[in-house]
């Protein structure tokens, strides 16, 4: 049997539903803003599950983000926020690892929109250095072209050297075709990018999709994984300027059995880590772990 690193689920989903507050397009930020007693909940609740990794709420955590939302000056705060949040579940739970979490440039799954080259690695370059010296893990998430891998691997591949820490990278696939990027180029296409990865990951796309590509991502020889969301689809709406999560709805089709089967499935396939994206909370990731030491594997 093999060990398994079990990540965790989506904090910015499971934010907005324990909140029970109106989405914005902040998304999770402004519910740490409003609630910050929340994160450091959730983390704690998807470590009792049994996830080894907690991603700290810092995805969407961008200059650009806060442009016009009268939170420009805390930019620095809300890391530091969201930081101190994961560090206090892990101190609670005893032990486990920490992802410093970085979203796209400017909107998600619209790699159209990311900034010239130049601009993104300097951008990227400076969220790195603010996060790294307080994470076990720098982590790319929701990377939808080979653009977008490139510029941040530049940027934060360094500052991840320097602190001794790994580089991962989680690639957003198209629902309906597991084999490419969000940007339409094959996952093969990451190649030339990613020697400084130590881990490469598909996130936030169809559970069907991770199916998929499995053995796409297994042939760019590094360990490999997938954390899938339980969206319906991603909607027109919501890539549109500005977007707010109540234009996305869940999966009725796709609880904690269902979802934990295709996680089963991946590490049938030679995965090494599983965890889950938005609209997957603690319970999700509880089966995953029943199922994984029900089947002999270790969590790691």
């Amino acid at each position: 049997m093999s060990a398994i690193t079990l990540i965790d689920g989506g904090i910015g989903q499971e934010l907005l539903a324990r909140s029970g507050d109106t989405p914005t397009p902040l998304w999770a930020t402004q519910v740490m803003l409003d609630r910050p007693e929340l994160v450091q909940a959730i983390h704690a609740d998807f470590f009792a599950a049994g996830a080894t990794v907690a991603t700290a709420n810092t995805y969407a955590v961008h200059r650009d983000r806060l442009v016009g939302t009268g939170f420009e000056d805390r930019f620095e705060d809300l890391l530091t926020m969201a930081l101190d949040a994961a560090h206090a579940a892990r101190d609670t739970h005893g032990g486990g690892r920490i992802a410093a979490s970085t979203g796209p440039l400017v909107q998600s799954y619209r790699p159209d929109l990311m900034p010239p080259y130049e601009q993104a690695v300097a951008t990227y370059t400076e969220v790195a250095e603010l996060l790294a010296p307080r994470c076990d893990i720098l982590l790319a998430e929701t990377v939808a072209s080979v653009a977008n891998a490139r510029a941040f691997i530049d940027a934060a591949a360094p500052v991840a050297e320097r602190h001794g820490i790994p580089l991962w990278l989680a690639v957003t696939l198209s629902d309906t075709d597991g084999t490419v990027l969000r940007s339409g180029e094959p996952i093969s296409a990451l190649a030339p990018v990613l020697d400084p990865v130590a881990v490469l990951l598909a996130n936030c796309s169809a559970p069907e999709a991770m199916d998929t590509a499995m053995p796409h991502l297994a042939a760019l020889d590094r360990p490999f994984g997938a954390l899938a969301n339980a969206f319906t689809q991603i909607t027109e709406d919501f890539l549109r300027e500005k977007p707010t999560a109540d234009t996305l709805t869940a999966r009725r089709d796709m609880g904690p059995a269902a979802y934990a089967a295709h996680a089963m499935g991946w590490v049938d396939a030679g995965a090494t880590l599983v965890g889950g994206c938005c609209e997957t909370g603690p319970a999700h990731i509880a089966e995953i772990a029943r199922r994984l030491r029900e089947a002999g594997h270790v969590i790691v």
